[in-house]
């Protein structure tokens, strides 16, 4: 939720701060995580290892990495080709969000699985997977939103993001498992 913050920095300049612009980038977020939710799911069942965790972690932390080189091209491109429109909106916060923060959506019912020891804890297991999911991004957003924003700016902290991602996509590499 965090880079969701940072990706309303990003359209500002280009589409403003609306409730268009809100409209499109928190609707970017769900299709992402719904996107990340099932394909997850779907891996991990076959794949069952944090090894599924660490190859999505990487590949968000890529993507992001890559952003703040790419973002004006990117946003004057599909302004200049789709206008500032809802079309325009939602292509430009799909080009920001959909990648990486579908990459992320995995992590959820990868670690539902992972940490489910017997169908008898399934409920507690995801509910607590979701409800730590759910206060980190309270948290993600908050921060983002009033103390990294107004003190180092939105491509630095989007770099931050991306080496954070990075060194817990190697942690993941390295535990022991399947």
């Amino acid at each position: 939720m965090g880079f969701e913050m940072l990706g309303s920095r990003y359209l500002f300049p280009y589409f403003g701060g609306g409730i268009d612009t809100w409209a499109g980038l928190i609707s970017t977020v769900l299709i992402a995580l719904t996107f990340g939710y099932l394909g997850g799911g779907l891996v991990v069942d076959r794949y069952p290892s944090p090894r599924v965790i660490a190859v999505t972690v990487a590949l968000a932390a890529t993507y992001l990495a890559i952003v703040p080189l790419t973002a004006d091209r990117a946003m004057s491109w599909i302004l200049e080709s789709l206008g500032a429109g809802p079309s325009g909106v939602l292509v430009a916060a799909a080009a920001l969000l959909l990648l990486p923060l579908s990459f992320l959506g995995t992590l959820s019912p990868v670690a539902v699985r992972l940490l489910t020891r017997s169908t008898s804890e399934s409920g507690r297991v995801a509910g607590l997977v979701y409800g730590i999911s759910t206060i980190g991004n309270v948290f993600g957003t908050l921060f983002t939103t009033f103390a990294l924003i107004p003190t180092i700016g939105s491509r630095l902290i989007t770099y931050l993001y991306a080496a954070i991602l990075g060194a817990c996509a190697l942690s993941l590499f390295l535990t022991p498992g399947k």
